[in-house]
Formats: C-alpha cells, sequence, structure tokens
C-alpha cells in the first residue's frame, strides 16, 4: 500500500507546499526529492504552457513508492496555484540560489515527516531542475544527498540549447532560414548583456520565448542560465551520478548534449550514463519518429494515458538500488 500526505514550509516569508508520497511501512525507508524542469513547471512537472495534468513527477512518486521509497516533490515559489500571489515578493529575487534555497528546505521538510531515512536520499531533477540538483550535491548541506539523477540535463549552454530547439522548428517554415537569422542576432544582443529586441518580423510565439528571458521576476535567473551547463558543476561531484536522455527528447539532444556531458565525465568512475531510445524530455514513453516528434513537440507530455517510458523507470530503480538499498 502506498499514501500520499501534504506538507508546508516557510521561506522567506512564502508558503511552499509539497507532497510527499511513499509506502506505508513502520519505518525510514529510502527517499528521493523530485524538482521539477523550467519556468512555470509545477510539482506533478506539468506546464500551464502545455495541456493536460498528468505529469511525469506524480507518475515517477507513485511508481518509487510502489518500490519501497518514499518521494518529496514540491512546487517551486514561481509555480503551482499561488504563483501570481509570490511574483510580487520574488521580483528580481529569482536565482540559481534562491532555488537552491528551495531545494534545501524541501529537503528539510521531508526529512521532518519521519518517513524518510536521511542518510538514503536521493535528488532527482528533471532538465533545469537538474542543475539546481547539481548545485546542492556540490554545496555542503546539513542532508547531504547519497546520490543524484540527472534527467536530461543541458550539456551546453541555455543560449545553444534554445537556438537548437528554434531551429528545429523553423527547419519547418520556408523562410526558416532567414528568420533563424534574426533569433540570432537577438541572442547575441543578450549574450553580450543587452536586451533582445527581438526584430518584429519573428513569429510571436517565438518572440515571446526570446523576451520571456527578460521578465523582471526572471532576469537574474535568466543571465545566470544563458550561458550554465551541467558540465559546470560536474566534473566536481563525488557521489554516485545516474545521467539519462532520452532519444525522443527534442529539448536536451542525446548527441549534442549526451557527447558533451560523457567528455566533461571522462574518468569518472561514479557517473552511470543511460540514453533510453524510447523516452522524451519528462520520460514519458514516446514510440514515434523523430520527425513526428519535431513536428507535434508538445504531445505526450501531459496527457492521462501517456506513461512513463518503462526502460527509464526500471534503469532508475535498479541504479537507485545500489545507491540506497
Amino acid at each position: 500500500m502506498t499514501g500520499s500526505r501534504e506538507v508546508s514550509w516557510q521561506l522567506d516569508g512564502i508558503t511552499m507546499e509539497g507532497t510527499v508520497t511513499g509506502p506505508d511501512s513502520g519505518g525510514p525507508v529510502p527517499g528521493v526529492v523530485l524538482v521539477a524542469g523550467s519556468g512555470p513547471t509545477d510539482r506533478n512537472w506539468c506546464s500551464p504552457l502545455l495541456a493536460g495534468a498528468n505529469g511525469a513527477g506524480q507518475q515517477f512518486a507513485e511508481a518509487f513508492a510502489a518500490a519501497g521509497i518514499a518521494s518529496m516533490r514540491y512546487d517551486k515559489r514561481a509555480s503551482g496555484p499561488h504563483v501570481m500571489d509570490n511574483v510580487p515578493t520574488l521580483m528580481g529575487k529569482i536565482s540559481m540560489r534562491s532555488h537552491l534555497e528551495e531545494l534545501a528546505g524541501a529537503v528539510h521538510a521531508f526529512v521532518g515527516t519521519g518517513l524518510v531515512d536521511p542518510s538514503r536520499i536521493i535528488g532527482l531533477g528533471n532538465s533545469e531542475g537538474t542543475l539546481h540538483v547539481l548545485h546542492y550535491a556540490a554545496s555542503e548541506q546539513p542532508v547531504p544527498f547519497a546520490g543524484i539523477v540527472l534527467a536530461a540535463p543541458p550539456g551546453r549552454p541555455t543560449r545553444d540549447l534554445l537556438l537548437m530547439q528554434l531551429g528545429l522548428q523553423a527547419a519547418q517554415l520556408p523562410n526558416g532560414d532567414e528568420l533563424m537569422e534574426k533569433v540570432r542576432q537577438a541572442c547575441a544582443r543578450f549574450d553580450a548583456g543587452g536586451a533582445m529586441d527581438p526584430d518584429p518580423a519573428i513569429p510571436e510565439p517565438v518572440r515571446m520565448v526570446l523576451q520571456s528571458f527578460e521578465t523582471p521576476v526572471n532576469l537574474p535567473l535568466a543571465r545566470e542560465l544563458w550561458s550554465e551547463s551541467a558540465c559546470d558543476t560536474l566534473p566536481g561531484i563525488t557521489i554516485p551520478v545516474l545521467v539519462l536522455i532520452g532519444g525522443k527528447d527534442i529539448q536536451v539532444d542525446r548527441y549534442a548534449d549526451g557527447e558533451v556531458l560523457q567528455a566533461c565525465a571522462a574518468g569518472m568512475g561514479n557517473v552511470t550514463f543511460a540514453f533510453p531510445p524510447d523516452a522524451n524530455h519528462v520520460f514519458k514513453q514516446d514510440t514515434r519518429s523523430h520527425d513526428q516528434v519535431v513536428a507535434a513537440p508538445g504531445s505526450g507530455y501531459n496527457e492521462s494515458d501517456s506513461p512513463l517510458d518503462p526502460e527509464s523507470l526500471a534503469t532508475i530503480l535498479r541504479w537507485m538500488t545500489g545507491v540506497i538499498a
């Protein structure tokens, strides 16, 4: 049997909220803290920018509980149902440091439930969340992680990932080359410390993506993310690490990012790599061709009948057993 409970804690005057899911057992069990990806992605790994509500974060939590592992998943202060209430307080304060403080608070609250063994906690981050998990593992914390899972970590800076993602979409348009040149010019301005100032000829959805990096509430974090990748921190990590990149992920690339990460982890016996071929960015199963995925990049994320990729789940559980059994 498994069960869930809601937990909350205070951080800088804001109430943080999360869900602890675990087996119904009498004693402390191994645990996982799940850290969601970028922007408004919530504790379940659902984004209001995409249709649907069945997130991989919740599915992972339930699968871990069935395997005897407890989990904590939480809403960042800039996600979840109270984000608009929090924005005035967060204006200009969201940063890598603030995300690390959120994660540290989640770990403390998790341990406070009494359900989890503090010496057997894994940090599992998705996408941008992998950077926060890496920062936690690289810093001195009262409750250190026993190991970390990096699910779709960026091997390249955000600016390079953005250009890759927009390039895939632009390739389907008749004026794709012209569009991408204007996008590159905007990114170059931001790279130099200026404003994006995207050309009005750029389609509105793409302009909105570019301008999102300059939103006042997110600007400090956006500047940090613009040039950071997992390779900046991974070489200094000494605990066990599992790196996964899915073959159907069009946000983090199995080759362009995976090969860079493998190179920066060369000689590190504590780092394991896995590339499940049918996993998308949030590790749902996707059996479509790569071209079909590119043509409909948001599908398969939150649909109620969209399952976790079984190979990814089996790989994570097998690796965890070796680390926190």
